[in-house]
């Protein structure tokens, strides 16, 4: 063992056996100090990570973390309960795969049954912590994690598990009605069991019966695929493991198989469903029926003759006839007697049949008969169990001191209370719900008509929306020898095709003044695109200067700079803003009778400087602030 271990042995058994330190304060110390040897110790050989488990045995420190660190109230320390957790998961880790090297009656019989019932004690706690009306989430997380630590013990000591069967608090844990707390339960056995398959030999038909109970009832009352394929995975290991245990869920379960065929196929576990059903229904093989194949003669020979009469039908046509007659009457003779021969057999099959179907129904009704016990031997099992469970709950509440006999009742009312509270709210939900169902139906339907609707509309809107012009594309310039082609083209087109209704001169004169009205038009245009060119460059200006208002900063932060960019370099601008700014506090010194009208606040001497109407539109088009 090095130095530095050494040291750090000595300071964990010195912080164990203080006095001076509370014992809220020092469970974080002796576990963060366990944490990191272990974190040190880890990447070495195992003989030396058992060698450091003896050590800690030895001295005591595992005795202390059992029956000391485990049973605080970790409401009040440092960490609460997530300390717990990694303190139990240590625990179990260091009393796997330790070196004893001697005696090791001491480990097993003193201190692995402490931690046995001290992780035990601290996952009941965690698990009324999760139940509770006002219980953390993580509480629950917890409390696998510790069932997980006690499975990790009992694969290294399997002998541990009859203690955990028999421990008042595994048996709160199966009277817990909560699925979740039964998946880790059915979970637990599950992997124990693939773990280890000497563990069915080892347990008693008392402890394997308890397993077995609490397996098929948390499958019987569940539909959660999870419960379901662990319990059928778990009864399969049992069945498998010993014929004694087989033989055991045979008598004791009657109808189980039917239960589990039709409840739990088509859940992803098919197969082991199967396996189970057959195990659990073994069928025997029924003897084939050996029946004589007799084929019929007088087919051939009917065949034949009719051949050999209808070769010699034209020589003799008497004998033939009369031979034909013959045989016809034998024929049917024949077949009236084969009927008569099968009628007792054509009776035998119907019977058979109607007793094989009476049979079939006979078997349906005992296996709903056996489904509905089993049932009911699982209440009666239940209700026993809650009985005894009650009646240790009563000597335990005698063996109470006096002081502690009214908290204890109290806490017992009020798991009691919470409990009838979770029922009554759930069944209540459940009322409401049915009765809200057709408004929320309602409602959808709602809104699924309004937005048909709105989608409708929006496309309608669409359709009905003028179309968008298209940006003009001018004529493409023609050549000198196109124009010329062009001419004589449309005037050979005239030629040959002369108008009824337009004279010649009528369509000259009309072209002229086509040619007009397009030069018109085209230079027309060069003003437009002016004046949409100056719209939009007044449309930017607006812009910016909005954007420079709304990001203009306060008065408090401004700055010289700031206030150059609002100037403007125009002097009419400058006084009509100036005059502007003054009427703004004008009014603002009037009284509050003044102030009723709906009128803008103008200024007379603004109105009778400026009386070109131009520049009172470009004023109009300034932003004044406060008008």
């Amino acid at each position: 063992m090095s130095l530095a271990r050494k040291d750090t042995d000595a300071g964990l058994r010195a912080l164990v056996a203080s006095t001076n330190i509370k014992p809220e304060q020092k469970v974080p110390q002796v576990l963060s100090k366990l944490q990191d040897i272990l974190n040190r110790i880890s990447v070495q050989d195992d003989r030396e990570l058992g060698a450091f488990k003896n050590s800690l045995f030895s001295h005591g420190i595992l005795q202390y973390c059992a029956g000391v660190a485990l049973k605080l109230n970790y409401a009040k320390i440092e960490g609460g309960y997530a300390t717990a957790t990694q303190l139990a998961e240590i625990l179990s880790s260091c009393c796997v795969g330790v070196d004893m090297g001697g005696d090791t009656e001491a480990f097993h019989r003193q201190l692995l049954p402490s931690v046995t019932d001290s992780l035990l004690s601290l996952a009941s706690r965690l698990m009324n912590r999760a139940l509770a009306g006002n219980g953390q989430p993580e509480m629950f997380r917890f409390f696998k994690k510790v069932m997980g630590s006690v499975c990790w013990l009992l694969k290294a000591h399997g002998h541990l598990a009859t203690q955990v069967l028999q421990s008042d608090h595994y048996e709160r844990m199966l009277m817990s009605e909560e699925e979740r707390v039964g998946t880790v339960c059915v979970s637990l056995w599950h992997q124990l069991l693939t773990a280890n398959s000497e563990l069915v030999a080892g347990l008693g038909k008392g402890p394997l019966s308890v397993i077995l109970d609490d397996v098929v009832y948390r499958m019987a009352h569940t539909s959660n695929p999870v419960v379901g394929g662990a319990a059928v995975r778990t009864l399969l290991l049992v069945a498998r493991q010993q014929e004694s245990a087989l033989q055991l869920i045979i008598h004791r379960f009657k109808g189980l198989e039917g239960m589990i065929g039709r409840e739990w196929r088509g859940r992803g576990f098919d197969e082991e469903v199967d396996q189970l059903i057959k195990l659990l229904h073994r069928e025997v093989p029924k003897p084939a029926d050996h029946t004589e194949v007799k084929y019929s003669v007088f087919v051939v020979v009917r065949v034949c003759v009719c051949l050999t009469l209808s070769l010699c039908y034209q020589t003799w046509p008497e004998e033939c006839v009369r031979a034909a007659c013959v045989i016809q009457a034998a024929w049917r003779s024949y077949q009236t007697r084969r009927r008569v021969k099968n009628l007792p057999r054509a009776v035998r099959s119907l019977q058979r049949s109607f007793r094989e179907r009476r049979r079939r129904r006979a078997q349906q009704a005992q296996a709903v008969c056996w489904e509905e016990e089993l049932r009911l031997q699982l209440c009666v099992r239940r209700q026993r169990a809650r009985r005894e469970f009650h009646q240790k709950q009563l000597q335990l509440l005698q063996l109470l001191p006096p002081g502690q006999v009214q908290q204890y009742l109290g806490e017992v009312e009020r798991q009691a209370a919470i409990q009838i509270q979770r029922v009554w709210r759930g069944h209540r939900e459940r009322r409401n719900f049915q009765q809200r169902r057709n408004t929320h139906t309602q409602h959808r339907a709602a809104v699924v008509l309004q937005r048909t609707v709105l989608r409708f509309l929006k496309r309608r809107r669409a359709e009905k929306a003028p179309p968008s012009l298209s940006p003009w594309i001018g004529p493409r310039g023609l050549t000198d020898s196109r124009r010329a082609e062009l001419k004589r083209e449309v005037e050979e087109h005239i030629a040959l095709h002369p108008s009824s209704v337009v004279s010649l001169e009528g369509s000259r004169e009309l072209h002229a003044k086509t040619q007009a009205l397009l030069l018109q038009h085209l230079q027309g245009r060069e003003a437009e695109l002016r004046e949409h060119t100056h719209t939009h460059a007044l449309l930017a200006q607006i812009n910016t200067d909005l954007e420079l208002l709304l990001n203009a900063p306060s008065l408090s932060v401004a700055t010289v700079t700031d206030c150059d960019v609002f100037r403007s370099r125009s002097a009419p601008v400058a006084a009509r803003a100036r005059q502007s700014h003054n009427a703004l506090l004008q009014a603002g010194r009037l009284p509050w009778w003044k102030m009723l009208g709906d009128g803008d606040i103008t200024c007379p001497e603004s109105e009778s400087a400026h009386k070109d109407h131009r520049l009172e539109a470009e004023f109009n088009s300034l932003y004044l602030g406060g008008s």
